[in-house]
């Protein structure tokens, strides 16, 4: 492919560059052509996946357990399914491997991916000993992950300014922490994926500092297409498309805090110009029973991206 042709091309100059060149130099001219930090390649290709949160009530209530989400992922032919944390039982605390591969086998079955799980944490707190709880939290889920099969982890950012603080010294501490968070992922082959939530993340740039500050490859944005709220989310979207790992497709979407109805061919059309290749999780939220509301946002969809509905 001829992007990946000119980076190891660019790559192999930076080897033959003279002895006197200073690695200062170097590292400067190689993080320059590093974005964006997550490479694409040429096309797209998407697969249709769900997000638990869809069901948060009765997974929340009882009435539902993961089993029954899997059943019905299969029912409607989804191609995957992503296993928010919060759902497992015990939630913080990490589920035995017995439920894992149980989850993980049954899945297979029923012929469906598990296309990435997530936790909450908070790395904009001022006390750094809960920051660094938060990030032991996030190792322990990254290995959750990798039993799972599952390539992304979903995190937080964190949920607000501590008072006292200014915004650029909250993001340096919460780089440090994904950074090392980043490693670890890199260690047992998961991804960690920062969502934008309308919390500390508010806007496309705040995203894209955080993300371009970590400068991971292992690294990117869970890209929430309801949370940037100012005059142009379509335009913030299309900004942070190049950093998406993963997706929430929603129903809805709001333009300065005004909410409207997603125009889903128009992002179904910026997903697949920024070279993303994967998982589109969807979600819906708000009232109405999800087993009616899913099936329908799933074919508005489907639709859209010009599958047979089902």
């Amino acid at each position: 492919m001829k992007q990946n042709i000119k980076r190891r091309n660019f790559l192999k100059s930076l080897v033959a560059a003279p002895a006197l060149t200073t690695p200062a130099i170097l590292l400067n001219s190689l993080n320059a052509s590093a974005t964006p930090i997550i490479e694409k390649f040429e096309g797209s290709k998407l697969k249709l996946s769900l997000n638990a949160y869809s069901f948060n009530e009765p997974l929340r209530n009882g009435t539902m357990n993961l089993e029954d989400l899997l059943n019905f992922c299969a029912d409607h032919n989804f191609d995957a399914v992503d296993l928010t944390g919060y759902y497992f039982p015990g939630y913080p605390a990490v589920p035995a491997d017995e439920y894992i591969f149980s989850i993980k086998q049954t899945a297979f079955k029923l012929g469906l991916d598990i296309s990435g799980t997530g936790i909450k944490n908070d790395f904009a707190q001022a006390d750094a000993q809960k920051r660094k709880e938060d990030v032991v939290l996030v190792k322990k889920w990254i290995d959750v992950a990798a039993k799972l099969g599952a390539p992304v982890i979903r995190v937080f950012s964190g949920l607000r300014i501590p008072a006292g603080y200014a915004w650029e010294q909250t993001a340096e501490w919460m780089i440090s922490d994904l950074k090392e968070c980043a490693a670890y992922g890199e260690k047992r082959g998961v991804m960690v994926a920062m969502q934008n939530h309308n919390d500390f993340i508010k806007t496309a740039d705040d995203a894209q500092k955080i993300i371009e500050g970590v400068n991971s490859n292992w690294f990117g944005l869970v890209l929430d297409i309801g949370s940037y709220r100012g005059n142009n989310p379509y335009q913030e979207i299309e900004q942070t498309a190049k950093f998406a790992l993963n997706w929430q497709l929603k129903e809805t979407m709001y333009f300065n805090n005004i909410e409207r109805k997603t125009d889903v061919k128009k992002i179904i059309d910026i997903i697949k110009s920024s070279g993303y290749r994967g998982y589109v999780p969807i979600e819906t939220l708000g009232a109405g029973d999800p087993r009616k509301k899913v099936p329908v946002f799933l074919s508005e969809v489907r639709q859209a991206l010009g599958l047979d509905t089902m």
